[in-house]
């Protein structure tokens, strides 16, 4: 399994350095306190000779998988990759050392602080779906059957707006990497070096030539005035497989008020004037 640390993929190592990523997410997406968007990709493989069923995926496929972490401006924090197909899709978090230093506060994460223009106190968060679980440093949007108040409805529009930046970054990566869409048909060991490489390409791109690699209107856009989306590109059209999205087990009252006090947030003073468009 390999994981990135490279200039290209520069992880946070300071608590000013995930300060200033969460800046940048509430100047351009209105969250406030968000470390980066999480989700992972099955990243199809041909069978290597012997291996049996270590690669077989819940889709009846063989893969590996691509852990990630996204900025606001589309680009890789973290690009966790190897975990096998086989693995429950609730372990590929857990398989990671990012996951194991995040449970051991080894990330220099910072402590919840006063909101900007606010009396509230928020703790430092990634957003996610429902592929990873709800902690207090791990929110994701209410399930569609949980929706049966006003409030929900908004929590879920904010997170979902903030989290499609990694659906979006999956879609550049695999629209951009053709490899992305057949099986990798190499040695595991070289999977490894390819995906990981096309990754630090994309920050690289992202970056240096964001108008032709990543230009506005493949990303996904809004129309404030009439609530609709226009999507722009993901990875549905690859052969990337998404993760099982299924429900992470128990909940813990801290994480429940973690996500309750973000609600509260942004139906209130962290309300955006279009909100209410998205929702009807």
């Amino acid at each position: 399994m390999s994981s990135a640390d490279d200039d290209a993929l520069a992880f946070p190592n300071t608590e000013q350095d995930w300060k200033n990523i969460a800046e940048k997410f509430e100047k351009r997406w209105n969250f406030p306190h968000c470390l980066g968007a999480i989700d992972g990709k099955h990243v199809s493989i041909a069978l290597p000779p012997g291996c049996g069923s270590e690669f077989y995926n819940y889709k009846n496929r063989h893969s590996m998988v691509l852990m990630a972490i996204v900025d606001a401006q589309y680009k890789f924090i973290l690009c966790d990759f190897g975990t096998n197909g086989r693995i429950s899709d609730g372990g590929v978090l857990r398989n990671t050392v990012f996951f194991e230093k995040l449970q051991d506060s080894k990330l220099n994460i910072p402590a919840a602080e006063l909101v900007k223009n606010s009396n509230r106190s928020l703790p430092y968060v990634f957003v996610a779906d429902d592929a990873f679980p709800l902690r207090t440093d791990m929110i994701k949007p209410f399930r569609q059957a949980d929706l049966n108040a006003y409030e929900k409805k908004i929590y879920n529009y904010r997170v979902s707006r903030a989290r499609r930046i990694v659906e979006n970054a999956f879609g550049i990566l695999a629209s951009r990497f053709r490899i992305f869409h057949t099986e990798i048909n190499i040695e595991p060991k070289n999977i490894d070096s390819v995906v990981m490489a096309s990754c630090a390409l994309h920050n690289y791109l992202t970056e240096t030539n964001q108008a032709n690699y990543s230009p506005p209107e493949i990303l996904d856009r809004e129309i404030f005035d009439n609530g609709t989306i226009i999507q722009g590109v993901t990875s549905a059209d690859s052969d990337m497989i998404d993760l099982d999205r299924r429900h992470q087990g128990n909940i813990t009252n801290a994480a429940k008020k973690t996500r309750e006090d973000f609600m509260n947030y942004f139906v209130n003073e962290g309300q955006v004037p279009w909100q209410d468009n998205f929702i009807r």
